[in-house]
């Protein structure tokens, strides 16, 4: 970390504490210039050691510390109770099975909980929640997304989840008019499309990455950071934005690639090993991150591991084990709430974990838009275009380029 240990102890349980969070006080970051079958927050690590993924600080733009805001005015799902409408049905894309599965799964657990909270409340108006497995790999995607826009009870979309797959399939739901709303899919090329119906819900990598490479600037902590990153348009997108506004500190002579299904890192390790760095920085997702942080400790290397949201995850913990402790990784998305946790555990049997709070946050726009009366599919995207509202996670409200007006990013550390 960039601060003294004790200062980040303190900290860290003062955002522990924080029982709500939001962005009423968010600073603007990117404004509106033209990721298994279990939980995603924390678990036990290998050897017994009890490990879990813990929120540290919120940063702005320039790395600074930013307060948990106040959520408490926050939108939810039920409404006032009183909306009327022909049922209808809201559609979740993303991987439900596969490496990775576990990002998807704790978004359509969100979606799940703001559906079943929004039937609950409202006799008159059921909706129903369909769920499509994309397994994260664009081809299935591109296989799965024209079932989603020929089923007319459809009038929205969460997701896709990934970028990849975002990418690939991102001209078919604008070409229909369909709502394709992702919490999660961080690749900042995605709003470059003119893609008319496309909307993400967190900030993008070219937020991220520049956050939290000033992040780890300060200080002065790291004199050398290796970049290693996966094939994936994620990965890629994000270990340039971060290496861009790392400078030297991003040293080019000990850059590695890897690609998704790699298990054995054996040259990577060596070339890691032998750069002696103070800090290795990952970009790409938990399926690899795990090995890799495990060949790299077995292997010799004790430089910080350090990497983003396509890591944190609690699969991530319960691979890599005793491996993964210590290792520090920026997310867009934020903790839960306590409330929102608890209804979330009862609903599901999981506890919150990354994205989990986007997936409930975005779907309760949708479910807003058809409680206002907005049941075609052009009415629920121009109800999103216009919308300004609080979330659990934060402000909401959209540039015409889809991207969010304001956006923060949280560090996290396995503990």
């Amino acid at each position: 970390m960039t601060r003294s240990s004790a200062s980040t102890l303190r900290r860290g349980r003062m955002v522990r504490n924080a029982v709500i969070l939001g962005a009423a006080a968010a600073l603007s970051l990117a404004g509106c210039s033209d990721k298994s079958t279990d939980n995603g927050s924390g678990t036990t690590g290998g050897g017994g050691a009890a490990l879990t993924i813990q929120p540290v600080v919120q940063v702005d733009q320039d790395g600074k510390e930013v307060a948990a805001g106040d959520s408490s005015a926050a939108a939810t799902a039920a409404g006032d109770g009183k909306a009327t409408c022909s049922p209808a049905a809201i559609a979740m894309a993303g991987p439900l099975t596969g490496p990775n599965a576990n990002l998807g799964l704790n978004i359509v657990r969100g979606v799940k909980l703001a559906i079943d909270e929004f039937n609950k409340a409202n006799a008159g108006c059921k909706i129903t929640l369909k769920e499509f497995d994309t397994e994260g790999n664009p081809q299935k995607a591109t296989q799965v997304i024209p079932t989603i826009i020929n089923d007319p009870s459809i009038v929205g979309l969460i997701g896709p989840t990934f970028s990849g797959e975002t990418k690939a399939t991102g001209q078919v739901p604008s070409d229909a008019g369909l709502l394709a709303l992702t919490p999660s899919a961080t690749n900042p090329d995605l709003t470059k499309n003119g893609w008319k119906t496309f909307f993400r819900g967190l900030g993008n990598d070219a937020v991220q990455g520049p956050a939290v490479a000033k992040y780890l600037a300060s200080g002065g902590k790291y004199k050398k950071i290796c970049v290693v990153k996966d094939n994936t348009e994620y990965g890629t997108g994000l270990a340039a934005n971060l290496t861009s506004t790392l400078g030297s500190i991003a040293d080019a002579s000990c850059v590695a690639d890897v690609k998704e299904g790699d298990k054995d890192f054996s040259a990577v390790v060596s070339k890691l090993n032998s750069a002696k760095p103070d800090a290795i920085y990952y970009a790409g997702y938990y399926a690899e991150a795990a090995p890799l942080v495990q060949q790299l400790r077995s292997g010799g290397v004790t430089a910080e591991f350090i990497s983003a949201d396509g890591t944190k995850d609690v699969e991530f913990v319960k691979q890599a084990g005793d491996a993964s402790k210590d290792a520090l990784l920026s997310c867009p998305c934020g903790p839960a709430p306590d409330s929102f946790a608890k209804a979330y555990k009862e609903s599901s049997g999981f506890e919150a974990g990354t994205y989990s709070v986007e997936g409930y946050d975005l779907t309760t726009i949708v479910l807003k838009a058809i409680a206002s009366g907005k049941t075609s599919r052009a009415d629920v995207v121009e109800f999103v275009r216009t919308y300004s509202g609080q979330g659990l996670a934060r402000q909401y409200s959209w540039c015409s380029s889809g991207e969010l007006a304001k956006a923060l990013i949280w560090m996290y550390q396995v503990k």
